[in-house]
């Protein structure tokens, strides 16, 4: 149910009170599946529009075209697995419902004042963070330290 939806109400029904607090849609489709294998095919790709919209606001990517092939493709290269390593940055670390987008991060998390010192032989990175977020910020250096990648690097 969409309480704040704006504009006028369809009656798909002649009993409204039964059906009130369903949502409908309609897909017109060539594919000869079930209509729950079409439904869960069209349904997965429902976020792809918002992939496409940051990739092209946060990440540059419809405005990198080079002088040649091979440079606008290691260009795009770059720029997906910089997408790619934001993507991981959000579901292992930040693991919030909302996807904050690049510019909002960038404002959250990484623009953090600091400055290194150094005691005895060790260096210390020094932040600078309010005491309420300073919780928060440690809480994502301590999910950053127990994160492992799903494979084994040979040395």
């Amino acid at each position: 149910m969409r309480p704040n939806a704006a504009g006028k109400e369809l009656r798909l029904f002649k009993d409204a009170e039964i059906y009130k607090n369903y949502r409908y849609s309609c897909y017109i489709t060539n594919l000869t599946l079930p209509a729950k294998a079409v439904w869960d095919l069209y349904r997965g790709r429902a976020d792809a529009e918002n992939r496409i919209k940051e990739l092209k606001e946060d990440f540059g990517a419809d405005s990198f075209n080079m002088n040649n092939f091979y440079g606008t493709e290691a260009a795009f290269n770059f720029v997906m697995m910089a997408y790619n390593l934001m993507s991981l940055f959000r579901q292992v670390i930040l693991r919030t419902k909302i996807q904050n987008q690049l510019k909002t991060l960038r404002y959250k998390v990484f623009a953090v004042g600091s400055y290194l010192t150094k005691d005895e032989n060790t260096k210390i990175l020094k932040l600078s963070l309010a005491m309420r977020r300073r919780e928060s910020f440690i809480g994502l250096w301590e999910r950053s330290q127990s994160f492992s990648w799903p494979y084994v690097v040979d040395s």
